[in-house]
């Protein structure tokens, strides 16, 4: 540390070289922390607090700690000490006294003859002296506790201390184990192995017209990619002449990034029981949260661990017969199953299930031949007007956008197609019901199919075209399509009559029963179904796909694959909300993370706004309009319009709001980044405590459910610790998730934990693209999920460092909405300006589940035990 000769009255740290200190990163910047006295000079200056295995102290909120600080005069002459409390955050939460504070548990008497300072005065150190004196803190509330202890013998010294301040909850998560890297696994061949049969079922699954090809990569583009190659398909960017070569050479960069994905939860010397006569099972660390994400028909290579990697041996392939819970059940060759002893120690290989990947190799190769007008409406020359009828809306709730776009969709006569701009809250979805009720009343010949990015956005669709009064579809004209890997108690009792299954699996129904459906609901990718039953081409008369930027653009192929020129196609979505899920990075640069919606909004007919191709829904009724009025400003030129009645009680009713007339709160808390054992995500367990006080608070509100309440957080280890703690206190009906589980969603009250507390981390999400900052996507979602109430916790001086969350502090703090620790300098001017269109999709933390393969999923076996449902809504398909 540095030292000055300036008095008292020059008031400014040496360590920040300036008159105030709000905030010090102690990861950051090491060298406040890394004192050698020593070195210092004559006047030698213990280390208060000193730091434990690289982390500050722990203190009980409430409770005093003290520590002694001691200052050593080796100089042949007296000198005077002034010692000074500089600067604490939060606030006078740090006190000098010559005496060693009293215990809790110390008399009265002794209590009330204790002093305490925040400058002890001029005294004289003799030569040789060493004098004590005390330093104590009493936190009140959680969160990393700071001072600047300034000591003037001629020089000045200065000495900062942390203290990491905690409750119960927040002791309770700490780490168990020191975070660290997991080694990379060794891998034996599989080139030859024993193999294992198929799972077999009850009934044998009908072969369909059209199979799925097997879409090998070949070994020349394999090798190219892996590499660091870009193969010339794409190097020279998306062409209609080179449309599928292009989207396939993508594709093959994401599976080769999900092979390697899958191979970080390769297993070493692990051990399998016997279950019952069949079966082994293995237990799979994390496969409750899907990571991996494993389900029937899967397979697996085990190897003996005693057996070297280089060892000739070949290993055992082991199909899955059931997921349950974090184990797997599994079934080897005969010969394996006899030479088994419990004990017996294992290396595991996981196997990436390629089903979804060749469906969107088989779509990309359709969609090669679809009309020009569909992929690329740029390249016509053609001027589309529409010609529209006024309609009689069935829905009272239709406003004059909605219903001038449904006019305009039923007047379409084929490509291109039309689109729903529609940000959030706006209606998109009623509007897409609305159209579809529409062509099913006035039009009998009409054959329409409605897609959604996961099973509960396509069962909401179900559930509101049967809710309409006044159009009854007909049950035996309506058909909710269901990928077999979905659980059979997934589907709400009152709607399983739509759909069709066989021994509780649901199955895809012959090719002369679906083309008796006037209207079919399914996901993205289930649609492949119906390729596969043999459906035409041209059968549908209109196809709409909802929330159609979640989706790639292979994805939205599979659907669009059955179209024909005269196909009416309808997308409803928002590019500016998050994108689809893409693992591998380079194939999202290359154009792989660009939704076909989001494709089709950067053409002129598109993006003007050009009614015969776009109508923007532009009224919001979900939000309160204080919530709504950055995500408008920022994202929406300033075009949304709240029509929600925001005569609530609600926020009234909240007596720990620092502004009860405000929606929009920030709690700043300084906590700490923490990581534990070989797993790589993220928790903060001072945000957690204070996610749960803040819960504990709204559910004592008699207008608030649990139902009623979301917690959105960018990382997973953060969304189980809450998770934990929620359960703890009997919360657990509270959905805690990630901003892409959150979309398409909306709570009364969303809480929002942003887990980053140093500056080095943020900056190593920004390089890998992880959690919040820098992704604007993910920051207007997770702020327009919100009712009634938006409440951010987090660290104002790492999220300030974003120019989207740096306008959403200053906007709480502007209206008297911030509570919590010191906020930072304010900063408007930033390199990249906020408004501007600057979006990219991000890689998520949280990896998607994989489909299952379709083709050979058969029931289980009777004897096995009963399926867990699993906790992610999106279990058909990526979404």
């Amino acid at each position: 540390m540095g030292t000055v000769g300036d008095k008292w009255d020059d008031e400014f740290s040496v360590i920040a070289d300036k008159g105030e200190i709000s905030y010090i990163d102690y990861e950051d910047d090491k060298s406040v922390c890394s004192y050698n006295p020593s070195e210092e000079g004559p006047i030698v200056i213990s280390v208060p607090f000193p730091f434990v295995d690289g982390k500050p102290q722990s203190v009980r909120v409430g409770e005093r700690t003290m520590d002694s600080i001691t200052i050593k005069n080796t100089t042949d002459e007296a000198v005077d000490l002034w010692t000074k409390i500089y600067a604490s955050n939060p606030t006078d939460t740090f006190t000098l006294s010559v005496l060693k504070p009293p215990s809790a548990n110390s008399d009265s008497k002794a209590s009330q003859g204790f002093l305490e300072f925040f400058v002890l005065e001029d005294r004289m150190l003799q030569p040789g002296q060493t004098l004590t004196i005390w330093l104590s803190c009493k936190p009140q509330e959680i969160g990393l506790h700071t001072t600047v202890v300034q000591f003037d013998v001629g020089d000045r010294f200065e000495r900062v201390v942390f203290l990491l301040a905690e409750d119960n909850i927040s002791m309770s998560l700490a780490s168990k184990m020191p975070y660290s890297r997991g080694g990379r696994k060794k891998q034996f061949s599989v080139e030859t192995f024993v193999k294992a049969s198929r799972p077999t079922g009850v009934r044998k699954q009908p072969l369909f017209k059209n199979r799925l090809p097997r879409y090998d990569i070949p070994k020349d583009v394999r090798e190219l990619i892996e590499s660091k190659q870009i193969p010339d398909a794409i190097e020279e960017g998306l062409t209609r002449e080179n449309y599928a070569s292009y989207f396939k050479t993508l594709l093959i960069m994401e599976e080769l990034q999900l092979e390697e994905d899958m191979r970080a939860y390769d297993m070493e010397s692990v051990t399998m029981t016997k279950k019952g006569k069949y079966f082994l099972s293995l237990v799979v660390p994390g496969l409750a949260e899907r990571r991996p994400s494993l389900v029937h028909g899967d397979f697996i290579f085990v190897k003996l661990a005693c057996e070297d990697a280089r060892d000739e041996t070949s290993p055992y392939q082991g199909y899955i017969h059931r997921v349950e819970a974090d184990e797997v059940y599994v079934k080897f060759a005969e010969e394996f199953h006899l030479q088994h002893r419990d004990g017996d120690l294992y290396n595991v290989q996981f196997t990436y299930n390629r089903v979804n990947m060749r469906r969107l190799y088989q779509a990309i190769d359709a969609a090669n031949s679809l009309d020009t007008e569909l992929l690329f409406p740029s390249d016509s020359c053609k001027i589309r007007l529409i010609e529209t009828t006024p309609l009689i809306p069935i829905s009272c709730n239709i406003n004059e956008e909605q219903m001038f776009s449904i006019e305009k969709i039923l007047g379409c006569r084929g490509a291109p197609p039309y689109l729903i701009h529609g940000p959030p809250g706006t209606g998109k979805t009623m509007t897409v019901v609305e159209a579809i009720l529409q062509l099913y009343k006035t039009r009998e010949d009409s054959r329409i199919l409605v897609c959604a990015p996961s099973n509960s956005a396509a069962d909401h669709i179900l559930e509101k075209l049967l809710g309409q009064n006044a159009v009854k579809v007909h049950e035996n004209e309506i058909f909710r399509l269901n990928a077999p890997s979905r659980a059979y108690e997934d589907v709400k009792p009152e709607y399983i009559r739509f759909c069709f299954f066989d021994e509780y699996i649901f199955k895809c129904p012959p090719l002369r029963a679906l083309t008796c459906y006037r209207i079919i609901i399914s996901t993205y990718m289930s649609t492949c179904l119906l390729y596969a039953e043999g459906v035409n081409c041209g059968h549908f008369s209109h196809i709409f796909l909802d929330e159609a930027g979640q989706a790639s653009e292979p994805e939205s192929m599979v659907p669009l694959s059955l179209c024909q020129r005269e196909t009416v196609v309808v997308l409803a979505g928002d590019p500016m909300q998050l994108g689809p899920v893409i693992h591998s990075r380079e194939a999202q640069s290359y154009g792989l993370g660009k939704s076909y919606l989001e494709r089709l909004h950067q053409y002129e007919s598109y993006y003007s706004g050009d009614e015969n191709y776009v109508t923007r829904l532009v009224r919001n009724y979900r939000s309160h309009h204080h919530i709504l009025y950055l995500p408008s400003k920022l994202f929406y030129e300033e075009e949304l319009i709240a029509c929600r009645d925001n005569a609530d009680s609600l926020l009234t009713s909240l007596n720990f709001l620092p502004n009860k007339e405000f929606p929009v709160t920030f709690f700043g808390i300084q906590g700490c980044d923490e990581r534990e054992g070989s797993n790589p995500s993220w928790f903060n367990r001072f945000e957690v405590s204070k996610v749960v006080e803040v819960i504990r608070r709204l559910t004592a509100n008699e207008k608030l459910a649990e139902e009623d309440i979301g917690v959105i957080t960018p990382y997973r280890q953060q969304v189980l610790k809450i998770k934990n703690a929620l359960e703890s206190f009997d919360m657990s009906n509270i959905k805690v998730g990630s901003v892409e589980q959150f979309q398409g969603q909306e709570r009364q009250v969303i809480i929002v934990s942003t887990v980053r507390s140093t500056v080095k981390h943020n900056d190593f999400d920004r390089k890998h693209c992880l959690g919040f900052l820098s992704n604007p996507r993910r920051f207007n979602v997770a702020v327009t999920r919100a009712i009634s109430l938006l409440l951010v916790i987090g660290n104002p001086h790492i999220v300030s460092k974003d120019p989207y969350w740096n306008k959403l502090l200053w906007y709480c703090s502007d209206n008297d909405s911030y509570q919590g620790c010191g906020l930072p300098e304010r900063q408007e001017d930033f390199d990249e300006d906020p408004a501007q269109d600057n979006f990219l999709n991000y890689k998520e933390e949280i990896s998607q589940p994989t489909e299952q393969d379709e083709w050979n999923q058969e029931s289980f076996q009777p004897d096995l035990p009963k399926p867990v449902k699993d906790e992610d809504e999106w279990s058909d398909g990526w979404r």
